[in-house]
């Protein structure tokens, strides 16, 4: 472009003018590669200004669209929330026997402890415990000291109708070493080995794992140097080379004066929905007492945590679909259908009476009412506490079961929440929204820039022309009148303002 400015203004005269014009043509060039050089203007803010001006509409308006996208995301999770903390409480109230609980204490805790399940009956009960479930142990004769070699073979234990076999070696032939091996045998069937070191020696420890007059330790031994010997307790065939220092034995007690037995110290079955921990035996001719009663703590607990949520719920829904006249301020999801619809079906659910329960029917029963100001649910304790003290099972009856109140809330909520349920379709329409906005604002740069850059190139053109018209003007003034050639400022000003000398 700079070669065919020059030529259109530069004459082909005199050697004179032929050095003009070559030094004209360097100006030109120059103003083409440097934006604004010939018109002095800011070429690349005006262009700047006129892309952003051309795209300001259409900007504005993807941006308002991606604001209320995301808006309304993250109001939809704010609510989703709202729900997943809800149902997190229905599970403890949706089973009416879970909810009736109960409590067993025992009074002399040195003797035993008790926990109570649903199933259980109020009541109060005398327990006297004779003696406490052992297991075995067994013990050997002094050896000089816990690496002393006992022999080698293949050592037999039994533990009721469990039986292992142990092969001993001369890797494990010491007391220490055959410990180990009982200890690591792949299917010892509830024996642990230990060694006790007195002033008189060092001894093996077989003690049993469980509990029972069934599960006695036997120990044979075949094979080896016969060293093992030493270590068999076999009274069926008379041979106790071991001590029995504790025999495995069932634990003796008795309730209301009726004897029972178990293996184990801890009881269950004895008395309906009770757990039994016995811990030690009691005074001779005592007894203590051990009382089953309701337990309406963990149903108080329950309830009120389901409360909370429900007015979690409610409240998200209030802020989420507000508006504020003071600061004419909407809430993300004001008017929206899906929301409205939720707190209408959930009103109605905790507006249910049960006509069939007795006593308890709503619940209100229960202390839990509607503010009538704030749409929130109120909960006196008094009233809660009365319900649950006279007719547990009522409350269970009304809030679980088939059609309880919070089974019927539990469906609701999972139509809601439910992998591919309504706020995961709806939740997926926004994301969908979401991409076609990005796609859209991808398309406006991509516009904006080509716009951009046919601004800058019809910029620039016009810079060339106003620096070659420059060119031409210093030529000319050159030309016919030399006096001002020595000036190109003056010459430069001159063609602005649109007069020359001749």
């Amino acid at each position: 472009m700079s070669s065919t400015i020059s030529s259109a203004t530069t004459p082909a005269t005199t050697p004179a003018a032929s050095s003009t014009a070559t030094s004209g043509g360097a100006a030109a060039s120059a103003a083409i590669t440097s934006t604004g050089i010939g018109s002095g203007l800011n070429i690349s803010a005006i262009v700047t200004a006129l892309t952003n001006a051309f795209g300001a509409g259409q900007q504005q308006q993807l941006t308002n669209q991606a604001t209320a996208l995301d808006s309304q995301v993250s109001a939809f999770g704010t609510f989703t929330s709202a729900l997943d903390t809800l149902q997190g409480t229905l599970s403890a109230l949706e089973n009416p026997a879970q909810l009736a609980g109960f409590d067993a204490t025992v009074v002399d805790k040195t003797v035993a402890t008790a926990s109570a399940q649903s199933d259980a009956v109020a009541g109060q009960y005398n327990l006297a415990v004779q003696n406490l479930a052992t297991s075995a142990t067994l013990t050997s004769k002094a050896f000089a000291s816990s690496g002393a070699v006992v022999g080698t073979g293949t050592l037999t234990i039994a533990v009721g109708n469990a039986t292992t076999s142990i092969n001993i070696d001369s890797t494990d032939n010491t007391l220490a070493g055959i410990a180990a091996a009982i200890n690591g045998a792949a299917n010892n069937p509830g024996v642990s080995a230990s060694i006790i070191t007195a002033t008189g020696g060092s001894r093996l420890v077989l003690s049993g794992t469980t509990t029972g007059a069934s599960n006695a330790i036997t120990v044979t031994q075949t094979g080896g140097d016969g060293g093992l010997s030493a270590l068999v307790y076999d009274p069926t065939n008379k041979v106790t080379n071991l001590t029995q220092t504790q025999a495995a034995t069932d634990a003796n007690f008795t309730v209301n004066g009726y004897p029972a037995t178990n293996s184990s110290n801890v009881v269950a079955g004895v008395i309906s929905g009770v757990t039994l921990n016995l811990v030690g035996a009691s005074a001779t001719g005592t007894s203590t007492t051990l009382t089953v009663s309701p337990d309406t703590t963990t149903a108080s607990t329950s309830i009120g945590a389901f409360v909370t949520a429900v007015n979690g719920v409610l409240s998200a829904i209030q802020t989420l679909t507000a508006y504020d006249p003071t600061t004419q301020t909407a809430g993300a999801l004001q008017g929206n259908a899906t929301l409205q619809s939720f707190q209408s079906q959930l009103e109605n659910i905790l507006d249910t009476v049960n006509s069939s329960t007795s006593g308890v029917a709503s619940l209100a029963d229960l202390g839990i009412t509607s503010d009538a100001n704030t749409g929130s649910l109120d909960s006196n304790a008094t009233t809660l506490s009365d319900a649950l003290s006279s007719n547990l099972t009522a409350v269970g009856n009304l809030l679980g079961g088939a059609n309880g109140i919070v089974t019927q809330i539990d469906a609701l909520v999972t139509q809601y929440t439910q992998a591919g349920g309504l706020l995961a379709t709806i939740n997926q329409g926004l994301q969908t929204g979401l991409s076609n906005v990005t796609t859209q604002q991808n398309e406006l740069n991509a516009e904006l820039a080509t716009y951009s850059a046919t601004l800058t190139t019809q910029y620039n053109a016009m810079d060339a022309a106003v620096a070659a018209l420059k060119e031409t003007q210093t030529y000319l003034t050159a030309e016919f009148n030399p006096g001002a050639s020595s000036s190109s400022s003056s010459a430069s000003s001159s063609l602005s303002s649109g007069t020359t000398s001749t």
